[in-house]
């Protein structure tokens, strides 16, 4: 994927997609959007033809119903007609001659609501208008009964088998019996005035001389392009009566049937249909118009229409062709464009493999180009400056490297050599800072050791000399030696673990931080009565820290000793242990003078004092050193004036962990 994209953004695929897209993309879309175009003007075409084709077949049927109550008209209103009603044979003779001569299936004169045989011509508005003085030709259906009745052959005659046909709506019919008839009756005056009509009738079914007649009139010689073919077709309802459809070669598609959609768009909701419509058995560009009958009732359609397929094919003909010409060209004119496209890719790809040399160390390669009457030589060119200079600066960065690299190892080796002559020093340092709180503390033990010593020695010498062997006299100084010796080896081992831990502690261990002050308390407790301070304590005895014994204990006697040295005239010092929050908490807090606030920051710093002359400023450096390497911390709050208060944190371990 990664290649991929790398690919699609080169220069070279940017550029071929400049130079051919105009010929691979825009004009196949322009080509392809306009044979749409032009496909749907020519569908436009197609149907405004077979439009005006149904137009003209419409005018046909309408001129034949006109011409039919004309002639009908005339007839009932010739001398002869009133000559023939002189004499009731000479009328029959006469209606039967007319009926030849004009062509109709049935002819007959009727005065009233019964016509010949007791045919009910109430129910026909062209018989009813005829008697009322207008004549009036249209389209009825009538039944198998009144055909037999006007004639018995027209019975046979309008029987039409019905055919299965795809898409038609399902029906259980299997014949259509009923004649579509053009209905014709003219108004006659008879002897005495009566009104009378003359009627007749021309019947539609299997009538092929006047489909074909439609179909000639429409579809002339040479009207449609070779290999399409026109058709008319007159239906009874969505049933096919007469038409010059083929369902086989020689065999007309009479009884086959309309499809749903097309039966559904003109008979029940009375439109025109103007499209292409599956017609028995292929696509034709159809247009279909409702027939209605005397009494405005949608009784049948008159259809038009001509094969889809050779129009169809022309416009594939013409695609392909469109097609081919785009494919020749683009044959033709892409490699052109990609000889044009390689005279700027050739240099941009020297470009690029002299970029790929240079990052792979290679100073030395240029581009060198040949020609430098074009923009991307003239670029080729200034890279090479670019080059050169990048060469040059690259040739004296590694000579001031050099120099650099040179200079901070002497640095270094300076600096190591400090380091160490300072972590020398430090060690130096923190034993001076020990040796002399030894120092101090050892005068206090001194002087602690010489009272007892001049007690015990006293009390023996009276023990000697006034009990003798009345032991049980000097029972209390006894019991006083005893503890005054007991004191002295208190003291002295502690003196000892304070000045050599070495030999009473190891690694740093579970220890009771409230046992630790106290014994710091009796280490310090020569200088605390000499200032005359005051010591509180509170002491958590339960209380436990992970951290080596003689550690915290000189953190804590150098705790101890500062607050001592800051109540130069007495005072009180606090010692607490306690709880907080995961944490115990050591802290120690004077009523000395306080530090001033613009030294409080710097009091653990190392060789930072506020005693000049008295220390060595490491104290509270070492000690919070020595805390934070317990995972604790040491702070500090004062109040200048008022005193401090130094707060040791150190995590909380449980006794027996």
């Amino acid at each position: 994927m990664t290649a991929l994209m790398r690919i699609l953004r080169s220069v070279r695929v940017r550029l071929l997609v400049i130079a051919l897209l105009p010929m691979l993309v825009l004009m196949p879309i322009m080509l392809g959007s306009t044979m749409a175009r032009w496909a749907g003007k020519i569908d436009d075409l197609l149907i405004t033809k077979v439009n005006g084709d149904l137009t003209i077949a419409d005018q046909y049927l309408a001129r034949l119903l006109e011409n039919s109550g004309e002639r009908l008209d005339a007839i009932a209103q010739s001398v002869s007609l009133q000559d023939a009603f002189l004499n009731p044979e000479d009328t029959a003779k006469f209606l039967e001659q007319v009926q030849q001569e004009l062509g109709l299936d049935f002819l007959y004169l009727t005065e009233g609501d019964v016509g010949p045989d007791g045919v009910d011509v109430s129910k026909w508005p062209v018989v009813q208008n005829a008697i009322n003085g207008t004549w009036q030709s249209a389209v009825d259906i009538f039944t198998p009964e009144e055909l037999d009745i006007l004639n018995s052959s027209l019975t046979e005659r309008a029987t039409i088998a019905l055919v299965t046909t795809q898409a038609a709506v399902p029906t259980a019919r299997t014949v259509e019996d009923r004649g579509m008839v053009i209905h014709t009756a003219a108004p006659v005056t008879l002897n005495g005035g009566r009104k009378a009509a003359l009627v007749g009738g021309l019947l539609l079914n299997r009538n092929l001389d006047f489909i074909d007649t439609i179909n000639a009139l429409v579809y002339q010689k040479n009207s449609l392009p070779e290999g399409s073919e026109g058709t008319a077709t007159l239906f009874l309802e969505d049933v096919r009566i007469s038409t010059n459809v083929r369902l086989f070669e020689n065999v007309r598609a009479l009884g086959t049937r309309v499809s749903a959609q097309v039966r559904n768009r003109v008979l029940d909701e009375g439109q025109t249909w103007l499209d292409r419509a599956f017609v028995v058995n292929d696509w034709y560009i159809s247009a279909y118009e409702p027939i209605t009958d005397s009494h405005g009732k949608a009784v049948g359609m008159l259809y038009v229409g001509f094969l889809e397929a050779p129009f169809r094919q022309a416009k594939v003909n013409s695609a392909l062709l469109v097609v081919f010409l785009f494919l020749l060209i683009t044959v033709v004119s892409v490699p052109i464009f990609l000889r044009w496209a390689g005279r700027i890719f050739l240099p941009l790809e020297r470009m690029t493999q002299t970029m790929i040399r240079v990052e792979a160390g290679d100073l030395e390669a240029r581009n060198m180009p040949q020609d430098d009457d074009n923009e991307i030589a003239q670029v080729a060119g200034h890279l090479d400056d670019l080059l050169d200079q990048v060469q040059e600066r690259d040739r004296q960065l590694r000579q001031w490297g050099e120099q650099l690299n040179l200079k901070v190892e002497e640095r270094t080796r300076d600096l190591l050599e400090s380091n160490r002559r300072l972590e020398q020093t430090t060690e130096r340092l923190i034993i001076s800072e020990k040796l002399a709180a030894v120092g101090e503390i050892t005068a206090g033990v001194a002087h602690e050791i010489n009272n007892p010593i001049a007690v015990i020695q006293g009390n023996l010498d009276v023990a000697r000399t006034l009990l003798g062997p009345h032991v049980d006299v000097a029972k209390t100084e006894f019991k006083l030696i005893d503890d005054q010796v007991y004191r002295i080896g208190s003291i002295v081992s502690k003196l000892l673990q304070f000045a050599r831990p070495e030999e009473y502690s190891g690694d740093a261990n579970i220890i009771f931080p409230a046992e630790v002050v106290s014994d710091c308390l009796v280490l310090t407790a020569h200088q605390i009565e000499a200032q005359e301070i005051e010591v509180r304590k509170e002491l958590d005895q339960e209380l436990c820290v992970l951290m080596s014994r003689t550690e915290l204990q000189q953190v804590i006697v150098n705790l101890i000793l500062n607050a001592v040295q800051a109540m130069p005239e007495g005072g009180t010092l606090s010692l607490c242990v306690s709880s907080n929050d995961q944490e115990v908490e050591i802290s120690v807090e004077d009523t000395g003078a306080g530090i001033p606030p613009d030294k409080v920051k710097r009091i653990f710093d190392a060789f930072f004092t506020t005693k000049y002359g008295q220390g060595t400023g490491l104290g509270l450096s070492i000690s919070q050193a020595l805390v934070s390497r317990a995972n604790g911390q040491i702070s500090v709050r004062s109040k200048f004036g008022a005193g401090s208060r130094f707060t040791i944190n150190l995590p909380a371990a449980k006794f027996g962990d």
